[in-house]
Formats: C-alpha cells, structure tokens, sequence
C-alpha cells in the first residue's frame, strides 16, 4: 500500500513538472515592420484556398495583408515566362528586424514535390529576399516553382523593390537546382550552391574562368559527378551571378542564420536539465520515505 501511494504522489509530482504551461496571449501587430502578407496561387479553388488558410494558419494572425499571385506576375518576375501559367504553391511571408535571417519552412511536405527549403532559400537570397519567415503550402501536388514568384510578391507587397535581372537569375538557380536532385540529393544539391557562391564572395573572380576553377573545386570537394553539359550550365549560371555584384558575404550570413533559426524554433533542451529531473526525484523520494517512518 505505501509503495502504491509512492507511485501516485511521484505520478503527480512528475505530471506537474513535465507538462508545459501555456498561457493564451493575443498576436500583437507589428506597427514598424507591417502585417502578415499571404499570397495565394491566383489558380485555387475556392476550397482549395480555404485549405491553404488552414495549413498556413491564418486565423491565428491578428491581422493579415492577402494577395493572389497569377502568370502576369510570373511573366513580370521571370524573363520569357508564360502568363498563362496555372499558379497553386502559395505562402505567408512575415518580415522580421535586420539581421534576423531568413528561415523558410514548407508546411505540407507531401504536396511541394521537388523544390527544397534550402532550395527556396538559396534562390530568395540571390534575388535579394531577406530578414522574413517565410511559410509555404499547396493543397495538391505540385513541383512549387509558382512560390517563389508569390514571395517575390509578397516581399514588394511590404515595401521592398527586387531587381528583376536578379530575380530571374535566382529563377534560374531554382530550376537548375530541382534538375540536379534528380540526379543529386538535394541537400548536397544546397549545398554546392551555397558553397560556390561563397567562394565567389571570398574570391571575387574576374573572370569566367575563374569561375569556371570555384566550381571545378566544389564539385570535387563535395564529390558530385556532373554530366559535361549540366557542369557548364552550372558555369554559365555562377558567372551570371558574379555579374550582378550580389553581396555574398551577407547572403551566406543570411544562410547561416537560417540554420540558426530552425534549430532555435525546434529547441534544445538544456543538457543539465535531466541531471536537475534525477536529483529532485531523488529528492522527493527520498521525503515521500520520511512520511512512513
């Protein structure tokens, strides 16, 4: 019977220290860096927009900015692109302080069938997308292309002009990207872009040759096995980019706290903290004893 009653009182005990205490709190809006913006493929259905809602929480803003992202806005971004494109893939994107970093994070999986995060990433910071949370979502399955077209949107929507020159270019990179997962895993994928145009901020090269050498280093270091005409279309890309003067040292800090904030986001539980659990365990025990001498 006093083992018993051991048992419950430590079942109480550990309930009420492992269970997490929530308070409910408004969203408050940010009156400096503006709303929420959600841009929805122009192409959804009235309940396939609804299921977007859902999957990009909007109901839990306090108050949201919406807009709709269509092929005119394709053809606007992305040089030679056809207007009559079907647009699905949408997004929330949430702007934060400078110097924050980018984190995007792609909220139904199962129907963003070929582009990344990382991917997202690396094309949003070459076109020159920073310092925002970014969420993405589709309701059925699609490749995801048309999402980046909507946070091209979505990030003038709040104040901030592109260059078109490079958010073709990060087009570009994009689709060149998921062409290599075929074939790569994409994360090495990521990381060969990154990689490279790292170099190019280092290095700053002159010339395509120059180019030409960052990228015959990379892929060798990463141990990626290009075809002939897949290398040079990654050449002829990387010496585009150089051309734009893009600042690389700060795209790569970009990335960097990327990662940062996804781990930040997931948590870390302190290492102490199942040393502390064991102790006070011990402690209470070791009281619950005393009762029943």
């Amino acid at each position: 019977m006093k083992r018993m009653l051991v048992m419950v009182v430590l079942a109480v005990f550990s309930i009420g220290l492992l269970s997490p205490i929530v308070t409910k709190a408004d969203k408050v809006v940010d009156e400096r860096l503006g709303v929420p913006i959600v841009v929805y493929g122009a192409n959804l259905s009235d309940a396939e927009k609804e299921s977007v809602k859902t999957s990009l929480e909007v109901d839990k803003e306090a108050e949201i900015e919406e807009i709709s992202v269509s092929g005119t806005d394709l053809a606007k971004y992305i040089k030679d692109s056809d207007e009559k494109a079907r647009m699905y893939s949408s997004a929330k994107i949430t702007r934060q302080d400078a110097g924050k970093g980018l984190v995007i994070q792609i909220v139904t999986p199962e129907n963003i069938t070929q582009v990344t995060a990382d991917i997202y990433a690396n094309a949003a910071l070459t076109a020159g997308v920073e310092d925002a949370i970014i969420d993405i979502a589709s309701p059925k399955k699609v490749t995801g292309h048309s999402a980046l077209v909507g946070i091209y949107k979505a990030y003038e929507q709040s104040g901030e002009t592109l260059d078109t020159d490079r958010t073709d270019v990060a087009n570009d990179e994009m689709n060149l990207a998921t062409k290599f997962s075929d074939s790569v895993d994409s994360d090495k994928v990521s990381e060969l872009l990154t990689e490279i145009k790292k170099q190019i901020a280092e290095k700053n090269p002159a010339t395509k040759e120059d180019v030409e050498k960052i990228v015959s280093e990379q892929l060798e270091k990463l141990d990626i096995k290009l075809s002939e005409a897949d290398r040079q279309l990654l050449i002829d890309l990387m010496d585009r980019i150089r051309s734009l003067d893009i600042d690389f040292s700060k795209l790569s800090t970009q990335l960097s706290e990327m990662s940062d904030k996804i781990r930040d986001k997931i948590g870390e539980i302190d290492p102490g903290f199942w040393q502390k659990v064991e102790e006070f365990f011990a402690s209470l025990l070791d009281s619950v004893k005393s009762w029943f001498k």
